[in-house]
């Protein structure tokens, strides 16, 4: 069973980054991963009359895609290569004892684009939470601290 967030500082966590940062992206990703491909059933329309149905669909400029980018983008690279070394574990290519060496691959293979990446997952909240997981903490109280 895993734990949930501790917020109390420790030397002995294997991330450099905190799960809280991890859930928001959790979180995000899910809102992006939520969104459908564009369509427009009536261009003279407008968001009152087809129940604001483009909020759900994926454009460009989505803001979500953009809060995201920007967030990670503003993370350290040891942050970075964490949240890379997290989707990879939760990808069940890895299991928690492999952590040392999942992340090393990260470091090895971190460059400009960790966002565009990361985005580019199917799945990446899920695959996040399931590293977190492994790793022993859980995204619940920052769940719970969001309703």
């Amino acid at each position: 069973m895993a734990e949930s967030i501790d917020t109390t500082s420790g030397d002995d966590s294997p991330l450099t980054i905190s799960p809280e940062k991890v859930c928001f992206i959790i979180v995000k990703a899910r809102e992006f991963d939520a969104k459908d491909e564009v369509t427009e059933p009536d261009p003279a329309s407008n968001p009152s009359d087809d129940n604001a149905i483009e909020v759900l669909e994926d454009h460009g400029d989505d803001p979500v895609q953009q809060e995201i980018a920007g967030f990670i983008g503003a993370l350290t690279e040891d942050e970075q290569i964490d949240l890379v070394a997290l989707a990879w574990l939760g990808r069940d290519d890895y299991d928690a004892d492999d952590w040392p060496e999942v992340r090393e691959e990260a470091a090895q293979a971190h460059n400009r684009r960790t966002a565009a990446y990361l985005l580019g997952l199917p799945l990446l909240g899920d695959f996040l939470e399931e590293g977190l997981s492994l790793l022993g903490y859980s995204c619940q109280e920052y769940d719970e601290g969001r309703l």
